[in-house]
Order: structure tokens, then C-alpha cells, then sequence
């Protein structure tokens, strides 16, 4: 079982109480709101949902450790308390990375210890797509407001200017009969959540968001680990380059990066079947992607690169305690 109560000291400084001299309803407990957000995340629920769903489920109020009689948070005290989080730094942190390495913490208190080597990878996280013209979408590439939403606050409080437009290719595979087939290319509106795991245990030990547009080599050492027991570092063809080999020979890691096909040639065999053994390890990482956007939903439907961060934040904690709790049950005895 996950301990909330190890996150109320950081609550509590990342969203401060007043001392009611004027009265007042009184406040929501950190932990009980902290635990609708993590209900939130796990079903992919809005505001409204989740307010219905605690009235409505017992098992929803168990979780938050409500009674029949109890009052419940509404949409707006749950928006009002995820937006303060979303607001607030801690140490020069944002809120919802200090709780998160809290639980890591935890993890490693519990011998949940990041050990034989890291895996990183990044995934598009979606958010509603933006209709804009093309003068629109160059004065936000370019850092501006347009003129026209700036005459109109109401329209510019709907406008997500941090999400990016992507094109995310998939490889088609060969026929039956051989003959090659066209390569599809999708494009998609939104957020991209990169992170990295540590082998031994597949729990995520580092992460980040930026849009969708972001170069995911760049990244890299935003999210190097160097707590890991082991030097080796498995990652897709995106993250070759010589900048990212010779930062992990700086750190003393070991490259297990996949290589690149040489332009306008075959791939070599030796090539083909190393990278085919990274593959065998790297693809863990997918497994956590598909636990996010499967069971889990994950989907943008707040405005701004702060609040998405919060969101994936908050979807990146629930899969380490998902993952915690699964691995403490494989260690109990039968």
C-alpha cells in the first residue's frame, strides 16, 4: 500500500492554508485532495467527472477515506487546488517534481533501487487540436500574441500557445509477396512526455515535458539518472549524435544507443542484430507508454506547458505506485 502521508509536508508548503481569522468554510485536508488528483489521473476524468464519480462510487470514498454523510470537493475546489500545485515552486522546483522525487525516495527507502542500467524514451502525449490560421500559427512559433485574440481575452484564455504540431513516422512493413510499402506519416497536436526507467525494476526515475515538437536527443541529459547502479544506457536512433556519446563517455556510461541505418545503403548485418539486442531491452520502456495511454488515458485537456507538466506529472507518480504495488505483491511470499 502507498503511505499519502508522506506527501502532506510538501503539500502543505506548495499550497498554504489561511489562518481563518475571517471565517470560512473550512479547507479540504492536502491528503484527501492530493488522493482526487491521483483518482483523476488514473480514469482521465475532468473536474466535473471526478466530483461525480466521488459522490457516486463507495469505492471512490474509501480511497479518500470519506462517510455517506461527509462533504465532498466540488470541480472548482479540485481545479483550485491542482492550479495552486500547478502555481507553486518549491526550492526552485515545481510542486509536482518535488512530490515525485518524495516518492522516489520512498521507493528507494523500500529497496526499490535503480539498478542494471536506465532506458529512456518519449511519447506524444495528445491535447485538443488547435484551429489556426497560418498568420496565427507563425506570430506563435515567432513568441507573439495575434492581434486579433488580444482584443479578445475570453478566446485567448482557450488557446494552448505551448503545444506543438509533430509528424510521428511509422515504418511499414513489407508485403507478403516482398514488395516494399509506403511509410505512414501521422501528425499530432500536443505535449511529448520524456522519461527514463531503470531496468532492474521498470520504474520511472527521471522525466520531463515539452511539445510535441521538441527533438527528443536534446533531452537526454535532462533525464540521465546518476543515482543508477549501472553504467549502460539503452535509448531509440533518435538520441545518436555525437553530443549525446560523448556527454555519456563524459559521465562515465556506457552507450547502448540504437545505430542509424547509413543513408542511401543497407543495413549492415552486424549493425541489424545489435540493435536488435538493445531492442530485447529497450523495449520495457514502451510498457509504461502503453500503461499511460491505455488503462490510464492519458490525455491534455488543460492549456499551458505548466499545466500539462502537472498532468504528467501526476500520471508518472500513479504508475510508480501501480508498478511499487505489483512488485511488492511478486515479492510476498505465496
Amino acid at each position: 500500500m502507498v503511505d499519502f502521508e508522506l506527501f502532506r509536508a510538501d503539500l502543505e508548503r506548495a499550497v498554504p492554508r489561511s489562518d481563518r481569522s475571517k471565517g470560512g468554510r473550512p479547507p479540504f485536508d492536502h491528503v484527501l485532495m492530493f488522493k482526487a488528483l491521483v483518482l483523476q489521473a488514473s480514469h482521465n476524468l475532468s473536474d466535473e467527472r471526478t466530483e461525480y464519480l466521488i459522490r457516486d462510487r463507495l469505492s471512490f470514498m474509501r480511497f479518500l477515506g470519506l462517510g455517506l454523510a461527509d462533504t465532498v470537493p466540488d470541480a472548482n475546489t479540485i481545479w483550485t487546488y491542482r492550479e495552486a500545485l500547478t502555481r507553486t515552486s518549491i526550492a526552485g522546483k515545481p510542486a509536482i517534481e518535488v512530490v515525485f522525487e518524495r516518492f522516489d525516495a520512498a521507493l528507494a527507502a523500500a529497496g526499490f533501487l535503480a539498478m542494471s542500467g536506465q532506458i529512456i524514451d518519449a511519447s506524444i502525449v495528445a491535447a485538443p487540436k488547435q484551429r489556426n490560421t497560418d498568420g496565427e500559427k507563425r506570430d506563435i512559433k515567432e513568441g507573439r500574441i495575434p492581434p486579433e485574440w488580444a482584443k479578445k481575452p475570453a478566446k485567448l484564455r482557450q488557446k494552448d500557445r505551448d503545444a506543438r504540431w509533430t509528424v510521428k513516422y511509422t515504418k511499414a512493413k513489407p508485403s507478403d509477396d516482398g514488395a516494399p510499402r509506403v511509410d505512414l506519416a501521422v501528425p499530432a497536436f500536443g505535449y511529448k512526455n520524456h522519461l527514463g526507467i531503470d531496468r532492474r525494476h521498470r520504474l520511472i526515475r527521471r522525466w520531463t515535458v515539452t511539445d510535441a515538437a521538441r527533438y527528443d536527443g536534446a533531452v537526454l541529459p535532462e533525464l540521465i539518472d546518476r543515482n543508477n547502479t549501472a553504467s549502460d544506457v539503452w535509448a531509440d536512433t533518435a538520441y545518436r549524435s555525437k553530443i549525446n556519446e560523448r556527454l555519456l563517455a563524459d559521465r562515465l556510461l556506457r552507450s547502448q544507443i540504437h545505430r542509424k541505418k547509413p543513408k542511401g545503403k543497407p543495413m549492415p548485418r552486424r549493425t541489424a542484430r545489435a540493435n536488435a539486442r538493445k531492442s530485447a531491452v529497450r523495449s520495457a520502456v514502451e510498457h509504461v507508454f502503453a500503461r499511460q495511454k491505455g488503462p490510464m488515458g492519458l490525455f491534455i485537456r488543460t492549456i499551458g506547458l505548466a499545466r500539462a507538466r502537472t498532468k504528467i506529472g501526476l500520471a508518472n507518480l500513479l504508475y510508480n505506485m501501480q508498478r511499487m504495488v505489483w512488485l511488492t505483491g511478486q515479492a510476498a511470499p505465496a
